[in-house]
């Protein structure tokens, strides 16, 4: 019997690839599609995947916070994280989410369809690009002091979506409709994050988001700082 595989991203371009990989043989089968972290989430409830296959940089939620809200649910279900990036930050907070691979976006074919069938069977994967990298950084004794613990730690994942949401200038209501949640829900969750870190106001929670590298200046927003 196949395993059943949701496939998710931002660019159909890349999701029509991927298909057309697993679809090659007879081990996976793609019973859906998602273009960001919630209609993944709603894809989930919906098809039940034994496995999904998700890019790290998603709209709405990114590839970490989804996984962290898939297994809230789901937790019998196994995510497979893509990414163009290499960096061990990414690498050890997919993993931290509940993440059974990561998996570099130039990969083969081969590696690919390898990292899904041990996954699918209860392993788990990194690309060997990635796992140098980790290894090295374990050897020289550094790899904690770059993905130690934030003051953010205190939140929950989603608090963390919703100050991630927060930072990068989102409105309540505009947070409530991605999120699927009430807008006084949204404002509860502002004031909770609030009391929890020690500030008083939006710009408090922004800054600390940027500090903590939960998310980084709009553009626009950059450019005028940089003047």
């Amino acid at each position: 019997m196949a395993f059943t595989v949701l496939l998710v991203d931002d660019h159909k371009i890349m999701r029509d690839g991927i298909k057309a990989i697993l679809c090659r043989g007879d081990e996976f089968h793609v019973v859906g599609e998602a273009e960001s972290g919630p209609d993944a989430v709603q894809s989930v409830k919906r098809h039940h995947p034994d496995l999904v296959l998700m890019d790290i940089g998603l709209p709405g939620l990114n590839g970490v916070e989804t996984t962290a809200e898939i297994l809230r649910f789901h937790p019998e279900c196994k995510i497979v994280i893509l990414s163009m990036y290499d960096d061990e930050n990414s690498v050890v907070s997919a993993i931290r989410s509940g993440a059974r691979a990561f998996i570099l976006k130039k990969a083969s074919d081969t590696d690919l369809l390898e990292a899904l069938r041990m996954v699918a069977r209860g392993g788990a994967y990194l690309s060997p690009q990635v796992s140098d990298r980790l290894l090295s950084r374990i050897q020289k004794g550094d790899l904690e002091s770059r993905a130690a613990p934030s003051a953010l730690e205190v939140l929950s994942p989603r608090e963390l979506q919703v100050l991630r949401m927060v930072a990068e200038g989102k409105t309540s209501k505009e947070i409530a409709v991605t999120l699927d949640l009430r807008e006084q829900t949204v404002r509860s969750y502002r004031k909770t994050m609030m009391k929890k870190l020690g500030v008083n106001n939006v710009a408090g929670l922004t800054q600390l988001a940027l500090a903590t590298g939960l998310t980084q200046l709009p553009r626009s927003q950059a450019a005028v700082e940089s003047e």
